[in-house]
């Protein structure tokens, strides 16, 4: 409670020391707190605005549908070479090396396969959260101790038994955080994807309502898609913190 109680404080100061700045400025380049909840109000009701509840529906979609395909590969890929040294020594470098590379460098290329539609934003997404998932998993393969699967073996453990009786439970931990940076990742991905370029999603409403310079709505959308991220994140954390828990 008391660490929730902080939360709201710093919270309402923030709040307050943007209000007292932005009030008394220019409303088309400063926008106030107060004056959010109407601009909410005019994106769901205003006609000449695209409609914030389908777009939110095509974001949320896109970023499902890539983190689902990253973590598809991550796990694939990273148990792949978690297993077998001789994967983990070719290509382990390789990974590391194209994670390292500015996310935004692969954008234009993905745009010129993929054209401006949702599948550049899937891949976009794809991309950037499956790095993060290999690089868990084969760290969380790499730091279960040898002796551990020996005694397993030693006691008559088949391969399914020693993966989740021994691997998995020893890994957990790695491979919980190593998903909730690849979820993290992928929404950073799609919605800078429609950001960039796109015909749909809460990113093309944000560049929407910037172009016909309507400041209020502009940083109500960057309010909610701040909100749905953390909102998101607080719930694989708790994922997260439980399955640590079970691991121990």
């Amino acid at each position: 409670m008391r660490v929730a109680a902080w939360r709201v404080a710093f919270l309402a100061g923030v709040l307050a020391a943007w209000e007292a700045v932005a009030r008394p400025l220019d409303p088309v380049l400063y926008v106030a707190p107060s004056t959010l909840p109407g601009a909410f109000v005019r994106l769901l009701r205003d006609p000449l605005l695209p409609p914030l509840g389908e777009h939110l529906a095509i974001t949320l979609q896109t970023v499902a549908a890539a983190y689902a395909l990253a973590v598809a590969a991550g796990l694939g890929l990273g148990f792949a070479m978690g297993f077998w040294r001789v994967l983990a020594r070719a290509y382990e470098p390789v990974v590391a090396g194209l994670y390292a590379v500015p996310s935004v460098v692969w954008y234009p290329s993905l745009m010129l396969l993929f054209g401006l539609g949702t599948a550049s934003k899937v891949a976009f997404g794809f991309l950037l959260g499956f790095f993060p998932i290999v690089l868990a998993v084969l760290a969380g393969v790499q730091q279960v101790d040898p002796h551990l699967v020996t005694v397993a073996r030693a006691m008559g453990a088949g391969r399914w038994t020693i993966y989740w009786k021994v691997l998995l439970p020893a890994m957990a931990g790695t491979l919980a955080s190593g998903l909730r940076s690849g979820l993290a990742l992928c929404t950073v991905g799609v919605l800078a994807g429609e950001l960039l370029g796109s015909r749909a999603g809460v990113g093309f409403m944000i560049n929407h309502v910037y172009n016909l310079l309507r400041t209020p709505e502009y940083v109500a959308l960057a309010a909610l898609m701040a909100a749905v991220a953390l909102v998101v994140d607080a719930a694989a954390g708790r994922v997260e913190a439980r399955v640590r828990r079970w691991s121990e």
